[in-house]
């Protein structure tokens, strides 16, 4: 047996719901455990578990990245009132990435896991779109409210040490609903560096785009910390790289995102980038086929899956039916996260072995093994094969096997 490779410092795990959590433990134990030796900081953020201690958990877990840096986070359920049904919860608790994206803050980038024999939805794209989501506030960290008849709406901001300002903001006819999002400068201004550093160092060009002509305050004072910012100290360095940054109205990035070859990085706010995101996984093969990291101008960095918890194929899982879910973001997660503690420490052999893992994963899909999602999209080819579940982990299993022992 060859020796494991040792993960020099903690990682923190936060392991999740339904079907990935159950390839969350296959991954850990045929492609993981097999050749690491790591200390790992565990929290289940299970959603009976998160509501067994009041989210105290999800809380616990970010706090937990930012004591140890790298974090890697598998799927996890936002409930809804029927999820309240399902699990007997107290009550529909917040998206825990919401959580731990607002206690971080910083941007996510999502990025495309690209393999030879899998062609994009979109013909003129030839190189991947990257994401670039800003992980604080909007909806994800508002306030909402059921207004229950006619009466009036106002805001009052009281500021430190001020007197309190008070704006009417609707003379309610009838019953309604009511949403207040927010947002800090300062974090908007990490995600312009954070978006500017990333266009810098991959040599892509960079696009923000809102809706500033409807949102005149909250969305135009994004575009213009992205401007300020951007002529201050950016615009040189853009121009000597031979790169350019833009803003556009979204709904002109998205006609134009279709048209182009790609090899740039989407700007985008919060909740545009949560939709956008999906859109360019799909465009890619699959919600499974994208790659996730929040970092945060802390220097902190959490890895996750990109995509739901797949409810469907856990509810056969449990029936004893045969699935065919698709592990590729959850195996990306874990490798992300490996090769920054690796890069972090000053291990190389933990980069090496990310590397090594990322390429079993691709050369896998690409030898014609794979899942069911896959296998509806990729180039018709007689040795292609459709594999369950954990047979298309133990196919990553063997191939990375022969690419470590030869």
């Amino acid at each position: 047996m060859t020796k494991k490779i040792t993960v020099k410092t903690t990682l923190v795990e936060m392991d999740g719901d339904e079907m990935t959590r159950i390839m969350w433990q296959m991954v850990k134990d045929k492609l993981l455990f097999p050749y690491l030796d790591m200390n790992i900081d565990y929290y289940d953020l299970h959603v009976k578990h998160r509501d067994d201690t009041d989210d105290q958990v999800t809380v616990d877990s970010a706090r937990a990245t930012m004591k140890y840096g790298v974090a890697i986070k598998c799927a996890t359920i936002t409930p809804n009132e029927d999820r309240v049904k399902e699990y007997h919860l107290k009550k529909a608790w917040k998206s825990p990435n919401g959580t731990i994206r607002a206690m971080l803050d910083g941007t996510v980038f999502r990025k495309p896991i690209l393999v030879k024999n899998i062609a994009p939805g979109v013909m003129s794209w030839k190189k991947p779109i990257t994401i670039g989501r800003h992980a604080y506030g909007d909806v994800y960290d508002n306030f909402e409210m059921q207004i229950p008849g006619p009466g009036k709406l106002e805001i009052v901001f009281t500021p430190a040490g001020g007197q309190a300002q008070k704006t009417l903001v609707k003379e309610f006819p009838s019953a309604g609903i009511l949403q207040v999002n927010h947002n800090l400068e300062a974090s908007i201004l990490s995600f312009a560096r954070a978006c500017f550093t990333y266009g810098l160092s991959e040599k892509v060009d960079v696009w923000f785009s809102t809706k500033d002509t409807i949102s005149k305050k909250y969305d135009a004072g994004f575009r213009d910390i992205f401007d300020r910012e951007f002529e201050a100290n950016w615009k040189d360095k853009f121009a000597q790289a031979g790169i350019e940054y833009f803003f556009t109205l979204i709904d002109d990035a998205v006609a134009r995102i279709m048209k182009t070859e790609g090899g740039l990085l989407w700007a985008l706010k919060n909740y545009d980038g949560d939709v956008m995101s999906d859109m360019i996984a799909s465009a890619n093969g699959s919600l499974a086929m994208m790659t996730s990291v929040l970092v945060s101008p802390h220097g902190w960095f959490e890895y996750e899956a990109a995509h739901g918890t797949v409810q469907k194929h856990y509810y056969k899982h449990l029936k004893g039916e045969e699935t065919s879910s698709n592990s590729m973001a959850l195996i990306f997660a874990w490798t992300g996260g490996l090769r920054k503690r690796g890069e972090l420490d000053g291990t190389p052999e933990v980069v090496r072995f990310a590397d090594t893992l990322e390429a079993a994963a691709l050369e896998t899909v690409e030898s014609g093994i794979m899942t069911g999602d896959l296998l509806l999209l990729a180039e018709k080819r007689p040795t292609n094969k459709k594999v369950n579940t954990e047979g298309f982990i133990d196919a990553i299993a063997e191939t990375l096997k022969k690419k470590l022992h030869g």
